[in-house]
């Protein structure tokens, strides 16, 4: 049977993996630690897993790329070393956090989140036999596969389905942090608003800015921004903020006749969140464990991905969830909108 020990990262065995100190039993969850967590042994694939803030246990962004390690390790054998980022990391502690597995021998190693771009072009230069995986971001080198998603395709079509299930023409989006990337959440959901309904008014709020992180795991403040929304009238809440939009999702189950759109994995299925399960409208998946797993699966095979691989709606990169039957009403009116964009006759912007 599969056991995980959840570890600080002082607390490993290897005098490489004890560099990044802090105190022995923090988990992955713990937004001011590093941790890192490891599987049985034995032949087959040593993956090296680099988490974003919230860690394993997020329920949404990393729990899904934990989805598509746990399949690889099942099918192949092996064992699963995670390291998971604090919310004070600084670009030495990312590169750091790389370089432990590699000296380890952890062979692929796949970093989970943009914020490892720099540090991931550093240590890949630095270990070119080992094949390293970013989701997120792009890494130009020969031995980094990058991972990305069309999320502004996917987000699009939530906001097809809050412009369709708004009662008061008012419906919100709540950012973890103001990057790039979350923008093409933003990008996609007010244009399928708008595309939808011209007259549904959207509220957009963003958690932390910049290089503070601390907005992908912070379930109060997504509870906050949410309640502040619903306040103001809105009544379709959707969070692209990892953890954080778990406070979120629990906000919106206090209000009568109102919506949440979950994101990255269906939440409607996950179990900590069950209690709030028939106030989630959908959620904009992100497929980020078929990537993953697709890579983990090229290095074992001998045959590693590299370049830019992009999961797209065309692909089911991204896609909404239908558990709950909430959007079964609507659902040939989300399907019309999909081929449109599949065929090219909706581009979907990047930026709001």
């Amino acid at each position: 049977m599969r056991r995980v020990a959840k570890l600080s990262a002082a607390c490993l065995a290897t005098a490489a993996l004890a560099v990044t100190a802090t105190a022995c039993g923090s988990t992955s969850s713990d937004n001011n630690s590093s941790s890192s967590s490891s599987s049985g042994g034995g032949k087959g694939v040593k993956i090296g897993l680099a988490y974003d803030v919230g860690g394993r246990g997020d329920r949404s962004f990393n729990d899904s790329a934990a989805r598509g390690a746990d399949k690889a390790e099942k099918e192949f054998g092996g064992s699963i070393k995670e390291l998971t980022a604090k919310t004070s990391d600084t670009e030495a502690d990312r590169e750091q956090r790389l370089s432990d597995l590699a000296d380890a021998g952890y062979n692929p190693i796949i970093a989970v989140g943009y914020a490892y771009a720099p540090s991931m072009t550093k240590v890949a230069a630095k270990y070119p036999k080992t094949s390293f995986g970013i989701v997120d971001s792009v890494v130009d080198a020969k031995n980094v596969d990058s991972i990305t998603f069309t999320e502004e395709q996917g987000s699009y079509l939530a906001g097809v389905a809050a412009a369709l299930k708004t009662k008061k023409d008012h419906v919100g989006f709540i950012g973890g942090v103001d990057v790039p990337l979350i923008k093409k959440f933003e990008a996609g959901y007010v244009q399928g608003v708008k595309d939808t309904n011209p007259k549904v008014k959207v509220d957009t709020q963003y958690l932390s800015h910049g290089s503070d992180t601390s907005g992908f795991a912070s379930p109060d403040k997504g509870k906050e921004a949410a309640q502040g929304m619903l306040d103001n009238g809105a009544d379709v809440v959707y969070s692209a903020a990892g953890s954080s939009g778990n406070g979120a999702i629990e906000a919106v189950s206090g209000a009568k006749g109102a919506w949440a759109i979950g994101v990255d994995s269906d939440q409607y299925n996950i179990p900590g969140l069950a209690k709030y399960k028939n106030s989630i409208l959908t959620s904009m998946v992100k497929n980020v464990d078929v990537g993953v797993y697709d890579f983990i699966k090229s290095v074992h095979d001998t045959k590693p991905l590299t370049g830019t691989n992009t999961y797209s709606l065309a692909k089911n990169g991204v896609s909404l969830s239908t558990s709950g039957g909430f959007i079964d009403d609507i659902q040939a009116k989300l399907d019309a909108a999909k081929k449109k964009i599949v065929d090219g006759q909706i581009k979907v912007k990047t930026t709001p």
